[in-house]
């Protein structure tokens, strides 16, 4: 899930290398928020100055005002570095469990009912980070879904960092970051890396087969129709300001099916009126409409 990162800028970069001035710091800041939607405050300076720092010795750049110049010539390719080089992602596996303890025991058996016909079955990780929150969903749903019938099962997952994104495609994480995945399921979806991947938890194909990565701002068009039965969006709205939360948590009420759910991040919340949604548990939101209510 993309973030401003938080991690304090180095010594080298935040005071012996260029400074960054108000007037790029000011163009950068609406950059970002006009692109990506995150709100940078002013007491945010010394972060972006680091986090652009490799940035400019990347591109051999003298000065954040000369790196300004070259964002404002380089167009959308740029746009994605700069995206890049500001956020960080913070996730781990099954933070949050009582999303999917809530996938498990009603979410998923409702979309199995509602799409008895079908089978077709569709949920999206708006925010995915470095892959974690939908590699979770997919273990999950291989828990709950039956072998027979079998169902067209689908997860959409989308970060707006394209870095993140080709390393959740890869599926393989140091062990010390598995902690939090039962043993009986390290067993069932993960095989033991070997050679340059070694010490690492390699994701099976049954596993990653369930899962569609893609690179996506949730502020620009959305190629997708839907519908979905679940959209995860978590820790993601909170850098956003007020309208940009309500018009996104919008959108994504007309891509979740009537009954189906949206869940948020712990310190989110959907206001009243904003979108028809009703409040069923803890950052857990139900689409009004279908069979309940």
């Amino acid at each position: 899930m993309p973030t401003p990162a938080s991690s304090a800028p180095s010594a080298d970069s935040a005071h012996y290398g260029p400074q960054l001035g108000d007037a790029e710091f000011d163009f950068i800041r609406h950059v970002v928020g006009e692109n990506a939607g995150i709100v940078l405050g002013p007491n945010k300076r010394q972060l972006v100055q680091g986090r652009l720092a490799r940035r400019l010795r990347e591109l051999g750049l003298p000065s954040y005002e000369s790196y300004c110049e070259y964002l404002r010539d380089a167009g959308p390719e740029e746009l994605v570095g700069l995206i890049n080089a500001i956020t960080t992602n913070v996730t781990s596996f099954f933070r949050e469990n009582h999303h999917f303890e809530a996938l498990a025991s009603y979410m998923l058996p409702e979309a199995m009912k509602r799409n008895a016909a079908s089978r077709r079955i569709r949920i999206w990780s708006a925010g995915c980070s470095t892959g974690e929150e939908p590699h979770c969903i997919a273990m999950v749903a291989n828990e709950v879904l039956p072998s027979s019938p079998r169902y067209d099962f689908k997860i959409l997952a989308t970060d707006i960092d394209s870095d993140v994104v080709a390393a959740a495609t890869a599926g393989i994480y140091p062990l010390d970051r598995m902690s939090s995945v039962s043993p009986e399921r390290l067993k069932r979806f993960w095989q033991k890396g070997a050679g340059e991947h070694e010490g690492c938890a390699v994701a099976k194909h049954d596993l990653k087969s369930m899962i569609t990565f893609r690179a996506l701002n949730l502020l620009h068009a959305w190629p997708m129709k839907g519908p979905f039965d679940v959209i995860f969006c978590r820790n993601v709205m909170i850098y956003f300001d007020q309208p940009t939360r309500e018009k996104l948590v919008n959108r994504f009420s007309e891509l979740l099916t009537p009954g189906g759910y949206l869940c948020i991040g712990h310190s989110e919340s959907i206001h009243a009126g904003s979108a028809p949604f009703k409040l069923v548990g803890k950052t857990i939101y139900r689409r009004n409409g279908g069979a309940n209510g």
